[in-house]
């Protein structure tokens, strides 16, 4: 695929760099360090109108229509943001591990690497953490293919192990409907919040109905929970509406719109059908549903190899399920969600271990060059055997 004659990146020195940037609120800033630092390496980079950054290297003639590689990563974090500090081998911050690790780690990979043939694309998204409009709008304009060896790899904080499968996440919210009335004469109204206690019972019992999905072999079972209960406008009156939101973390095959629906006929045997719906949070861009890539697949046997790491289903619902629609897709990165201690991506304790970054970085480069060489008939391209 390739071969390491391109320009070369330091991932700490350029890491140091990111974590000090905010990007919690605006991206703007990271975005510029981003492409200012793949500006001096001779790479021009672009930004869509999305604000995603891509750069594209790619072989020489009729070999760049050969496989394409995707490193995709973003800028964004969440609140707050937390300086960055270093403590000998570990630099701490917001973002060390999720996900400017992985991007540093992923950029000296890409700058690094000089396809002989096929492309390899660098794809930065810069809402990740929020709406993923970003991933929405990247995914159809990288001309996936998997019929052509097409793959792709997205960096997050999985402690170098290689995973192949996510849950989703979907989000919604169950309207609970009575009649307002005075507080002094309850019986004359409908008290909505009331009414709440056997919708909250029954949600807890929506996984265990006979026709619910079976536990994934991989991913576990899928999980609904109550996250917000919110209703009443006065404290001397009977409350009309009542609302609980809801967090569903999902398990092939299930859909969000089908998930919708089973909810939806679950709750009309459960609970009062005449005063109880739900329906999905509307967002512009489609929720993160759950995706598996099989561990035969060679993206996951090669990178599998070169880390020496599990593979495993990742914890948490990533952009991963975007690509994983088009083209195998696993994920990657130096980091950890959580550790002995507790959490660790998204706490105030955020960290990052240097030498895996490093270690990250190595892993990378080997899955883009020595095992996907051209002509190696076993392995080029993320191909299958």
């Amino acid at each position: 695929m390739a071969d390491l004659d391109g320009p070369a990146i330091d991932p700490l020195d350029f890491l140091e760099r990111a974590v000090r940037t905010p990007s919690h609120d605006d991206t703007g800033p990271m975005r510029d360090l981003l492409c200012g630092e793949l500006r001096e390496t001779g790479i021009e980079p672009t930004v869509d109108d999305a604000g995603n950054v891509v750069a594209t290297r790619e072989a020489s003639g009729d070999a760049a229509d050969g496989p394409h590689v995707v490193l995709n990563t973003h800028l964004d974090t969440v609140s707050p943001h937390v300086p960055g500090e270093r403590d000998g081998d570990r630099l701490h911050g917001r973002g060390a591990c999720d996900a400017k690790g992985p991007l540093a780690a992923m950029l000296a990979a890409f700058c690094g690497c000089d396809p002989d043939q096929g492309r390899v694309t660098l794809a930065v998204t810069p809402d990740e953490e929020t709406r993923s409009t970003g991933a929405a709008a990247l995914v159809p304009s990288l001309d996936l293919d998997p019929d052509r060896g097409d793959a792709v790899i997205v960096g997050e904080p999985t402690g170098l192990d290689v995973c192949n499968a996510a849950k989703g996440r979907f989000e919604g919210r169950v309207t609970i409907t009575g009649e307002r009335a005075h507080a002094a004469e309850p019986d004359t109204g409908r008290n909505a919040i009331s009414l709440a206690a056997p919708v909250l019972d029954a949600l807890v019992g929506f996984d265990g109905r006979p026709e619910a999905l079976a536990t994934h072999p991989d991913l576990g079972a899928p999980t609904l929970t109550a996250t917000v209960i919110e209703g009443g406008d006065a404290t001397n009156q009977v409350p009309a509406t009542c609302g609980i939101v809801c967090d569903r973390r999902s398990v092939p095959p299930e859909t969000a719109a089908g998930f919708e629906t089973a909810l939806n006929e679950y709750l009309d045997e459960h609970a009062a059908p005449d005063a109880v719906s739900f329906a999905l949070t509307e967002r512009e861009t489609p929720f993160l549903e759950a995706f598996e890539t099989p561990a035969d697949e060679c993206v996951v046997r090669v990178l599998g190899e070169a880390s020496g790491g599990a593979v495993r289903p990742f914890t948490a619902a990533t952009e991963a399920s975007y690509f994983a629609r088009e083209v195998p897709t696993v994920v990657f990165g130096p980091g950890d969600l959580a550790d002995g201690t507790g959490p660790v991506a998204h706490a105030d304790r955020e960290y990052v271990q240097l030498p895996e970054v490093e270690r990250a970085a190595t892993v990378l480069a080997g899955a883009l060059t020595d095992r996907l060489q051209e002509g190696d008939s076993e392995t080029a391209a993320f191909d299958e055997e």
